[in-house]
């Protein structure tokens, strides 16, 4: 069996880079790393080098999809308020026992199912 880690790069079909790249920059924080013009496709930091997620301009038909980012357990309120407060409709925090985490849900501009995920600890 291969010892899987994680998950360190998913891509995320977007109808318009550069409107997805001001929702996913500056409402949520994720970092430029490259910049690939030739393919219309840009690769950001999701949490410094711990993964990432490539931004795929396509004008086809693709079926939207979920996508779960991680924050800290004392970031999910703060999270949810900002989100709120740029008119972002959301879902949660709703708490996931058999996870144990704390969530939250919403949808970016092209309707992908967006959640910030915080890891609870185990209970004893």
């Amino acid at each position: 069996m291969i010892p899987i880690r994680g998950v360190y790069e998913v891509a995320i079909r977007v109808r318009d880079l550069a409107r997805a790249e001001a929702f996913y920059c500056q409402l949520l924080g994720l970092k430029v790393g490259l910049r690939d013009e030739q393919r219309n496709w840009l690769f950001l930091r999701a949490g410094d080098t711990s993964g990432m997620i490539v931004l795929q301009e396509d004008q086809g038909h693709w079926p939207t999809q979920h996508f779960a980012f991680t924050v800290g357990e004392s970031e999910i309120e703060q999270s949810a308020q900002q989100l709120r407060e740029q008119g972002i409709a959301l879902e949660g925090p709703i708490v996931h026992d058999w996870i144990p985490a704390k969530s939250v849900y919403f949808e970016d501009p092209d309707g992908h199912a967006l959640e910030l995920c915080a890891v609870l600890p185990k209970a004893v």
